[in-house]
């Protein structure tokens, strides 16, 4: 009758090793998941961010091109030679630069 008694120990032990480990392992699996779902957070914000910033600075590209453009129109018309021979020289410039 001991050996029944010491088989049933053993398996109620065994059982309750077992229940803790898989409590355990929903805990980490749940704290895993937790530490995922921050981790994602973080990325979708630093993404929104980062979108923000390159539409700003399209924004700014777009405007300095802008005043670029009413620039030259107004070299163009104040002063043509002047902005051609600019032009001749900032062209030589490049490909020169592009040569080497």
């Amino acid at each position: 009758m001991a050996y029944a008694d010491h088989n049933n120990d053993h398996a109620s032990s065994t059982r309750s090793v077992g229940a803790n480990v898989a409590d355990k392992a929903a805990d980490l699996a749940d704290k895993a998941g937790q530490q995922l779902d921050n981790v994602v957070g973080k990325a979708e914000t630093t993404l929104r961010g980062l979108a923000e910033q390159g539409q700003e600075a399209g924004e700014r590209v777009q405007e300095v091109a802008g005043h670029m453009k009413s620039a030259i129109e107004k070299s163009v018309s104040d002063q043509p030679t002047t902005t051609l021979v600019v032009a001749a020289l900032v062209g030589f410039a490049l490909g020169a630069l592009w040569k080497s």
